[in-house]
């Protein structure tokens, strides 16, 4: 089995718990087919996420870790993707996530804040502290044009790893240009020119076309990860609701 293939398997393995699924995208015209590339040294990795999911935020940790693993993880090249889960949602700063989670399913505040309890749980596995009680309702727009902002100067994963903590931990409105200016400035990137940008819709094509790129690759739950456009991991919560997102097996090499 080849190192890649392993690193895909290990990830997925050590990285998600059982309902982790890898399967073979393809990216290639109809009736080509071609093999994973195990010769070249760096690989590609694609992460589709949304700012809001807190499977993502726990997913980036075990990504992370799993990583860590790894003695060439200075050859993985991580490019962050837009996802919007709820692209339809309305930020709305006197509610809660709690709150908008009892409306959408149609359950109870109880029952939303026991479903958000056992997320919070498994979030503290890793290291990481969610505050659904001050969770802002916060379409997440916006904050994915940040993030491709900060990707143009070489701050992508800085800027992936402030949304979530100001979102799940702090608590702040991510569809609040202060806000992300000030974490803008908190992860040294030059707020004039990301001002500029918040204000001119820059960078909204480029959420658009990585949205659209998902759907045509496919998926449907976030997180959702591509090794080198031939293999794909989802640890993904669907869309729809908390189950895993069906994938196909890896083929045998």
């Amino acid at each position: 089995m080849s190192l890649k293939v392993l690193l895909i398997l290990s990830f997925a393995i050590a990285g998600f718990d059982v309902n982790a699924q890898i399967k073979r995208i393809n990216t290639e015209p109809p009736g080509s087919y071609t093999h994973l590339d195990t010769t070249q040294q760096k690989m590609k990795i694609e992460i589709w996420s949304d700012i809001m999911c807190p499977f993502c935020y726990i997913g980036k940790r075990k990504f992370e870790a799993a990583l860590s693993q790894f003695e060439g993880r200075d050859d993985v090249e991580i490019e962050w993707k837009s996802y919007q889960l709820s692209p339809d949602m309305v930020t709305d700063p006197a509610k809660n996530i709690n709150q908008y989670l009892s409306e959408h399913k149609g359950i109870s505040l109880q029952e939303a804040a026991r479903m958000n309890a056992y997320v919070t749980d498994m979030a503290a596995k890793e290291g990481l502290a969610y505050n659904f009680d001050k969770t802002i309702v916060a379409n997440s727009f916006n904050a994915h044009r940040f993030a491709h902002f900060a990707k143009l100067h070489g701050r992508q994963d800085e800027a992936e790893e402030k949304l979530f903590s100001a979102y799940f931990t702090e608590g702040l409105n991510l569809d609040d240009d202060a806000v992300l200016l000030q974490l803008g400035e908190d992860i040294g990137l030059d707020t004039t020119a990301l001002k500029e940008a918040l204000d001119s819709g820059m960078y909204s094509d480029i959420v658009e076309a990585d949205i659209n790129e998902a759907h045509q690759l496919g998926v449907r739950g976030v997180p959702f990860f591509v090794f080198d456009r031939k293999y794909a991991v989802s640890g993904a919560q669907d869309s729809r609701g908390l189950s895993p997102d069906p994938g196909e097996s890896l083929p045998r090499t």
